[in-house]
């Protein structure tokens, strides 16, 4: 059987309308631009909480909310904004979730102004083991602890496990070079 031997998000996700997807193209890929970064982010902090589903049902409607993840557009936001979001019905309307994503934009801004961008700061701070990480993020962002900070990290191809190897999408991964991998 092809699938013998799967585990985890590689199992559960075989055939999933919204898992298949996003574990099959995405998840553990390594990411180097600045807005698919700051969507994963946020993603991530919207999950806390919820089940990953939840958040990949309405990824299209977060997408529309938050300017396409435009991490310049983000970081502007104001009072309008804020009132816009919390009556989105489409997205997860928790004020501390649509506060911690603008706050984050701010926080990427001044981060691309010393490191030109979100991912160049990614790539001076590796590597780094897990808990260096999450202290790292606790110290530079909001909303993120551990959980949040790992599953960033492994949908992004900076921590590895987000394939089991076993997984056929395990070695694609490999094949892109990870940051893990270097």
């Amino acid at each position: 059987m092809a699938n013998e031997g799967l585990t985890g998000y590689c199992e559960i996700s075989l055939g999933h309308p919204y898992h298949g997807p996003y574990h099959d193209l995405e998840y553990g890929f390594p990411v180097f631009d600045d807005n698919v970064l700051f969507e994963r982010l946020i993603l991530e902090i919207n999950q806390a909480g919820l089940s990953w589903l939840t958040v990949l049902k309405k990824r299209k409607a977060f997408k529309l909310a938050y300017d396409h993840f435009d991490i310049e557009r983000v970081a502007a936001y104001g009072d309008v904004d804020r009132k816009r979001l919390l009556n989105n019905s489409g997205i997860i309307r928790n004020k501390r979730k649509i506060e911690a994503a603008i706050a984050n934009a701010e926080r990427i801004m001044l981060l691309k102004s010393q490191y030109d961008s979100f991912n160049d700061w990614l790539k001076v701070n590796h590597p780094r083991d897990k808990l260096s990480w999450v202290k790292l993020f606790k110290d530079t962002f909001v909303f993120t602890g551990s959980e949040i900070t790992n599953e960033f990290l492994l949908s992004t191809g900076y921590l590895p496990g987000a394939h089991c190897s076993s997984c056929p999408v395990y070695k694609k991964i490999a094949r892109l070079n990870p940051p893990y991998l270097w």
